[in-house]
């Protein structure tokens, strides 16, 4: 019985279809999900999520085989009756928004959405081999049951502290394995905590059951893998409970991506292992479990797959799967957009085998053997093929009619010599009215293109230094799609200089965002060239978060120094009055005062003096002193008498 894993976060999941492995299942970054066949090396179907792009599909299993009705067939004969022939059609996929979506191949549509289980993201998707049932384990720490048949959930537990990261069902399907940082075995009747197992000090992200043997015999064992982790440790099930170190280590180059086995049955039965690691190598082993290990074992054989070049690189590998055959492997290598699928004899006696391939010359023989539409064209030996060019390339060459007339009578063949062309296109320039001149976004494609093969910084600076946005966008949109990812290059590099060069940078990132983005996403490598960029831009942003906060509290400073200075400010008050009040009672004293002054035009003023002496006398009293004053007449009084005198 063969195994396959098929959820990995470590790279793009994909499983191949189990027993008879025609179908390959692949899940792109863009959350498509694309089904090859591995006999025909053909695409089979693809199917894209409503959901594709915010939800994207993190993990990825086959269901058991079973009989589905491929749409509307024939009644079978009494004797066609009994050869029933079950096939692969359900796929469950886990969801980074936390649903798992059942897709039917055989329908080539969805088959149901299972959803309001997880509030988490989705990790990794387990069948039951009944078929009906599902397990599925989330970020949230739970584990979800899943009935098919009702699209809902039976059960749900919290299975451990830390996010479910992998699950896998034994194949008798009485116990459950689930692993976080700890490994726990529960047994699906009572949903109880059989036995724990302590060892891996990251995410276990590999589980899976490599005996048929019931626990009872001690005969039962796993395999488990955990990420930044290059061995793949065996456990054994014991009555005893003494089961809490591994009992076997399998080595490993790298951390493990998917694996493919054949599980043993008895101890006389070897188990059989291909392990393709994350370094994009593969390693075979075969290993009879019967005890515990102490050395750790390498594998058997190890397979590369470099390219045919002069200088060959190498050809990672994404998935294996081993035959019924002890030799007999199918691999699939290169890319996740066009994986090239084989099925080889390998010779597992030599330790180091390294296969050369063409991979292109192999994508694009499939890809012509797929396309059955497409007819070439006959083209005639004398015809010429007009190969279409930038607009701008050329300076238009408009000849006077008369000359070329004349040049047709002529007799004399004699090719033009350089100054005469060049007088020519001179002439022609000049020639053409000022309405009809040439378009600037022309010239500036042109001009970027130049600039981007022969990295002259001149001839960019001058094309960058524009600040029209119609300019921009007309000018990165009638640039070729080759120099499409030069120009990103070299925006990220100015990006990462002086700021105020990146302002005019962001505008070209912009434009070339809107236009080409289509080309972008259908390049295979975009993630690790737009690594830099992508990374520039969010620290960048980081920073713009911690300034506007430092740009807060500066604020509120300032405008508390601010209302500090104008309080203090306040208490230097202007002691001029701005406005006088005057009351009645100063009025009357005022007018009292008045009536108390001496009139110059009265001629009993003297006799009138004289007897207010005669009353009051020399000794005065204070408060006839203060009246006096009050009315004015004090100053007076002096005066009065050395006049009377």
């Amino acid at each position: 019985m063969a195994a396959d894993i098929g959820s990995s976060s470590l790279g793009l999941p994909c499983a191949f279809s189990p027993k008879s492995r025609q179908y390959l299942a692949l899940c792109a970054q863009d959350g498509r999900l694309r089904i090859w066949n591995t006999e025909s090396k053909t695409f089979h179907q693809e199917y894209v999520p409503s959901a594709h792009l915010s939800a994207t599909c993190t993990c990825i299993a086959w269901g058991p085989c079973r009989t589905a009705k491929e749409g509307p067939q024939r009644k079978k004969r009494k004797s066609e009756a009994g050869q029933v022939e079950e096939k692969a059609d359900l796929l469950a996929l886990g969801t980074a928004a936390g649903t798992v979506i059942i897709y039917s191949t055989l329908k080539g549509a969805l088959h149901c959405t299972l959803d309001g289980g997880h509030s988490g993201g989705v990790n990794c998707v387990q069948w039951h081999p009944e078929g009906s049932l599902l397990y599925s384990g989330s970020d949230d720490t739970h584990i979800v049951e899943w009935d098919l048949q009702t699209g809902k959930t039976r059960c749900k537990w919290k299975a451990d502290r830390a996010s479910v990261t992998s699950l896998c069902v034994s194949p008798d399907g009485k116990l459950l394995l689930s692993a976080g940082h700890i490994i726990k075995m529960w047994d699906l009747e009572t949903k109880e905590l059989y036995r724990k197992f302590t060892g891996h000090s990251t995410a276990v992200t590999t589980l899976r059951f490599a005996t048929t043997r019931p626990p009872e015999s001690n005969g039962l064992y796993f395999l488990s893998g955990a990420a930044h982790d290059r061995l793949l440790s065996v456990w054994q099930v014991r009555d005893d409970g003494k089961d809490k170190n591994s009992v076997v280590s399998f080595t490993l180059t790298d951390e493990p991506q998917h694996i493919d086995l054949f599980t043993s049955n008895d101890k006389e039965e070897a188990l059989r292992l291909a392990v393709v690691c994350k370094d994009g190598q593969l390693h075979l082993f075969e290993h009879f479990l019967n005890g515990p290990c102490k050395k750790p074992l390498s594998p058997s054989c190890t397979v590369q797959i470099s390219g045919v070049e002069d200088s060959p690189v190498p050809v990672p590998l994404l998935a294996a799967a081993l035959g019924a055959d002890a030799q007999s492997v199918l691999l699939a290598y290169g890319r996740h957009l066009q994986p090239v699928m084989e099925r080889t004899e390998i010779d597992t006696e030599e330790r180091h085998i390294c296969l050369t391939r063409d991979v292109k010359t192999t994508i694009s023989l499939s890809v012509e053997t797929s396309i059955s539409k497409v007819k070439t064209p006959i083209v005639n030996a004398k015809s010429k093929i007009l190969v279409p060019g930038l607009p701008g390339h050329k300076a238009p060459l408009k000849v006077a009619p008369v000359a070329s007339e004349k040049r047709k009578k002529g007799s004399d063949t004699r090719e033009m010599s350089i100054e005469e062309r060049l007088g020519e296109i001179d002439l022609s320039v000049s020639g053409t009215t000022k309405g009809t001149s040439s378009l600037q976004t022309d010239n500036f494609a042109v001009l970027l293109v130049q600039g981007l093969e022969s990295k002259d910084s001149q001839i960019l600076n001058k094309v960058f230094q524009t600040r029209k946005e119609l300019l921009i966008k007309k000018t990165v949109s009638r640039l070729p799609l080759p120099a499409v990812l030069p120009l990103v290059e070299e925006i990220t590099k100015r990006l990462q200089g002086h700021p105020y060069t990146a302002v005019l940078m962001v505008r070209w990132l912009k434009a070339v965002l809107v236009h080409h983005t289509s080309y972008l996403a259908s390049l295979p490598d975009l993630v690790s060239q737009l690594g830099v960029l992508y990374h520039m831009i969010e620290c960048r942003v980081k920073m713009f978060h911690k300034l506007t906060k430092l740009h807060g509290k500066l604020f509120l400073f300032t405008t508390q120094v601010a209302t500090t200075d104008s309080s203090n400010t306040v208490t230097d008050v202007d002691h001029t009055a701005k406005l006088v009040y005057e009351e009645e009672s100063s009025d009357e004293e005022e007018a009292s005062g008045d009536e108390g002054l001496p009139d110059e035009d009265s001629d009993n003023w003297e006799d009138e003096e004289a007897m207010e002496e005669d009353k009051a006398g020399k000794d005065m009293d204070e408060d006839g002193r203060r009246e006096s004053k009050e009315n004015g007449d004090s100053d007076m009084e002096p005066e009065n008498e050395s006049e009377e005198e």
